[in-house]
């Protein structure tokens, strides 16, 4: 595994690249797919990490999978599990595993193993909104020390029968665990308060051409009748919205203009908003959109993140790199996840003036309001940035600091890459294609890409 990327910055961003599928969408339905005994089939699949491991975990339980990552197509067909119990290998590896309960659980009667859920160093992702809704479906599922990681057993010998469920909040991943288990359940299954992001509505999509009743209500109401026939699926991946809007805030902090072909106008409609607000540019065209600096970047700004339909927690940590090349004084609110203000501090060590707070700076009290966690900042711009070594702790803290290296006139050097394989395909090629002047250790080979040179030593 590649294990560092260098970066100059200093260069705008130029040129035409174009999006890869969904992280958050193809795993999910890579899960999904073993709901059934028929075969499935996906374009657009990116090849990253997230999706490696996805393939394996599914490979493990008896799936067949055929990827063809030239032409970005997975087919996958699980005619029977050849086991409940996923290996204690993946224990953290990513948010999957916990899915797998919800898909596995109208397959067996064996109990089921999981590891536990893993991901990103942004805060504790609870999963007892997983439990609660499997709880309510007829499943029984417990915590058990296993080894050094300890795991999730789950079963539900008598069978699931269709409920009420009713979530305090939207979780995305307990959304889709309880609609995987809800195919399987005997009668129908209402869940209020659910999630409704592109991705589940990319699930919801998926699941009705497998042969699924299905539908979601304007209050966040969705209905799952148990399915008793499952048909062959083929599907095209959506977009990746989070990789449109990061390339797109990279692209506009660098004073460029680029060109992203298959960006989703519908999927980004909150993150376009506060893109023009600040002083970015932005045209929707066929095929794509084009993003562009045209002028002095306005800070003031007050950004608060929330569940689908308001701004992304994903594209905060960019978004906060941006502001630092804003005028003015802008506000963060960060109310999905309790511990996303980490990375800020290798940012203040670049330049930036940033401020953490406890309590909620803007318009409305969130969940973490007393619980003595920074997750409100104050952003003071423009500031110039540094070149500085960078330790990735997490996905999407990655890029921020990958887009604060764009803007660093010297050469930083980031490690812990890995992080980036996982949500980023191509990420140095596409880059370099843009004009990065951009390099990536560990092999001796160099690839030159239009008129910059990426290099990979």
């Amino acid at each position: 595994m590649f294990d560092a990327l260098k970066i100059r910055g200093g260069k705008p961003l130029q040129g035409t690249i174009r999006a890869s599928g969904a992280k958050n969408g193809v795993t999910k339905l890579l899960v999904a797919s073993l709901l059934s005994n028929k075969k499935c089939t996906f374009h657009n699949v990116p090849n990253i990490g997230d999706v490696e491991i996805t393939v394996n975990l599914c490979r493990e339980i008896g799936a067949t999978v055929q990827w063809d990552k030239k032409e970005k197509i997975i087919e996958i067909i699980t005619p029977e599990l050849k086991t409940s119990y996923v290996p204690q290998k993946y224990s953290g590896s990513n948010r999957i595993p916990i899915l797998m309960i919800g898909a596995l659980l109208g397959r067996t009667d064996e109990d089921i193993i999981v590891p536990t859920a893993g991901g990103d160093l942004i805060g504790a992702r609870p999963v007892d909104l997983h439990i609660q809704a499997l709880h309510a479906l007829g499943a029984t599922i417990e915590y058990r020390e296993m080894k050094k990681e300890g795991a999730y057993f789950a079963q539900a010998h008598r069978g699931l029968n269709g409920a009420l469920i009713h979530f305090s909040y939207p979780s995305v991943g307990a959304t889709e665990n309880a609609i995987l288990a809800a195919v399987r359940a005997k009668g129908s299954t209402c869940i209020r308060n659910g999630a409704t992001e592109p991705e589940i509505m990319e699930l919801v999509l998926f699941l009705q051409k497998l042969g699924v009743n299905i539908m979601i209500d304007v209050d966040r109401t969705i209905h799952i009748q148990q399915a008793s026939q499952f048909y062959e699926v083929e599907h095209t991946i959506m977009p990746d919205r989070n990789e449109v809007a990061s390339y797109a805030m990279a692209a506009l902090s660098t004073k460029g203009r680029i060109f992203i072909e298959g960006a989703d106008h519908a999927h980004l409609i909150s993150f376009l908003n506060k893109f023009r607000t600040i002083g970015g540019g932005f045209q929707v065209q066929k095929g794509g959109i084009e993003f562009f600096h045209r002028g002095e970047l306005r800070g003031g700004l007050h950004l608060e993140t929330d569940v689908h339909p308001g701004f992304m927690t994903d594209w905060q940590q960019p978004f906060v790199v941006l502001l630092t090349q804003a005028q003015g004084t802008s506000v963060v609110h960060e109310t999905v996840y309790e511990n996303r203000f980490g990375y800020t501090q290798v940012l203040k060590e670049m330049g930036a003036d940033i401020e953490l707070f406890t309590g909620c700076l803007g318009g409305k009290k969130c969940r973490f309001a007393d619980k003595n966690h920074a997750h409100s900042l104050a952003v003071r711009g423009p500031t110039p940035l540094q070149a500085k070594e960078i330790w990735i702790p997490d996905l999407r803290a990655g890029f921020a600091y990958v887009m604060a290296a764009l803007l660093a006139p010297d050469t930083s050097r980031i490690t812990n890459v890995h992080f980036l394989d996982r949500g980023y395909e191509e990420l140095v090629e596409k880059l370099g294609t843009l004009g990065a002047d951009i390099a990536r250790e560990g092999s001796p080979k160099m690839a030159r890409i239009s008129n910059c040179s990426v290099t990979t030593e």
